[in-house]
C-alpha cells in the first residue's frame, strides 16, 4: 500500500535514495524559494503537480512545509543482507533488535542514530511492534533509506541464528549484570533494546549472551527507548573507532 510522505527535508532524502516516488504535490512558492528542490525533482525525472496550500492542508494534518510525496511501500530486507554488508565493508556485523517497539517516531529517532553509528541492519518482529510508514520516513529524516530493516516472525528463533552465525547478542536492561562502558564491543554484535512500556520480554533476556545495563543516579530508572538506544549504539562506535 503506497504511503504519503511530507516535509521538505524527508522528501528530498527520499529522492536522493532514488525510493520510488508515485506522484508528488509541491506548492509553487517552495519550488521558487528552494532551487535545489526544482533542479533536483528534474534530475531524477521526477513528474510533480504544483498546487496551493490548501490542497495540501487537505491530505495531511501534519507540518508539510508545501510538500508531499505518495510513495511505494518502504522494502524490508533478510537478516543475510545485512550480514553480507558487514563482510564487503570489512566490518564485525553490528545489528540492533528492538524488542516490541511501538511508537513510530522512536523507530523513526532510533533509525537515524543506526545510520549515523553505521549500524548493519535493525530487527524488528512482525507482530505487537511499529512497522516501517510515513511517520518513521520523517522522523528518520532519510535514514530510512539507508538502513536495512528485517521483520521477523519469532526474535528468540532470530537471536539464536544469530548465535549460531557467530554474532554476541548484547541485551540493555535496568537489571543488566553489567555497565554497558564495560562490554566488548568489537566482537560481531546485536544490541537487544526494549520497548516503551514493557521493556525486553523474558526470554529474550535469557536468550541473550549478557544483559548490560545503562547506569542511573537521578529518581527515574528508565530512558526513552530511542535515547536508551542512542548511548549504546554510540559505545559500541566509540570501542570501533576510538579517538
Amino acid at each position: 500500500m503506497a504511503e504519503l510522505v511530507y516535509g521538505k527535508n524527508t522528501v528530498i532524502e527520499l529522492i536522493k535514495a532514488e525510493h520510488e516516488i508515485l506522484e508528488l504535490y509541491v506548492t509553487d512558492n517552495l519550488l521558487k524559494r528552494e532551487e535545489v528542490l526544482e533542479k533536483l525533482l528534474k534530475d531524477k525525472k521526477i513528474n510533480y503537480h504544483i498546487v496551493d496550500k490548501k490542497k495540501l492542508d487537505q491530505m495531511t494534518d501534519g507540518n508539510h512545509q508545501g510538500i508531499i510525496a505518495k510513495i511505494a511501500p518502504f522494502k524490508y530486507y533478510d537478516i543475510s543482507d545485512m550480514l553480507n554488508d558487514a563482510h564487503k565493508l570489512g566490518e564485525q556485523p553490528f545489528l540492533l533488535i528492538l524488542d516490541g517497539l511501538e511508537d513510530p517516531h522512536n523507530l523513526g529517532a532510533i533509525l537515524r542514530t543506526a545510520e549515523c553509528c553505521g549500524v548493519h541492519g535493525v530487527i524488528i518482529p512482525k507482530n505487537r511492534s511499529v512497522s516501517l510508514n510515513a511517520t518513521v520516513a520523517k522522523l528518520s529524516v532519510g535514514a530510512i533509506k539507508y538502513v536495512k530493516v528485517a521483520q521477523v516472525t519469532n526474535l528468540n528463533q532470530t537471536i539464536k541464528e544469530l548465535q549460531k552465525n557467530g554474532l554476541w547478542v548484547y541485551a540493555c536492561d535496568m537489571d543488566g549484570v553489567i555497565d554497558y562502558r564495560k562490554m566488548d564491543a568489537k566482537v560481531p554484535l546485536a544490541i537487544v533494546v526494549g520497548g516503551e512500556g514493557k521493556g525486553i520480554s523474558r526470554l529474550v533476556k535469557e536468550n541473550s549472551d549478557l544483559v548490560i545495563r545503562l547506569p542511573m543516579r537521578g529518581k527515574i530508572s528508565s530512558l526513552n527507548a530511542s535515547v536508551a538506544a542512542s548511548i549504546v549504539l554510540y559505545e559500541v562506535l566509540n570501542q570501533r573507532c576510538p579517538l
